[in-house]
């Protein structure tokens, strides 16, 4: 751990955010999980999107793009962006 990182846990513990230094380290590793899941749920996610354009019958370009624009949107409102 670097000093920094140190002062950080450090001072959320003398704040009284968290009982313990160790208590800090399973939040930062709960957060960590959470966002590897849900990272890897949008990967499979896209995959099956693009296993199933390539599997499934062609669409002209105008409504590949359209399914497109909608896919970006669903995972920029996930996201808030």
């Amino acid at each position: 751990m670097s000093e920094q990182q140190d002062a950080f846990v450090r001072a959320l513990v003398e704040e009284g955010r968290y009982p313990s230094a160790s208590a800090v380290v399973q939040q930062g590793l709960e957060l960590l999980r959470a966002q590897t899941e849900r990272d890897a749920a949008e990967l499979a996610a896209l995959r099956a999107f693009f296993d199933g354009r390539a599997s499934g019958p062609s669409e002209d370009s105008a409504a590949a793009r359209a399914a497109t624009q909608d896919l970006v949107a669903r995972k920029r409102r996930t996201h808030g962006l």
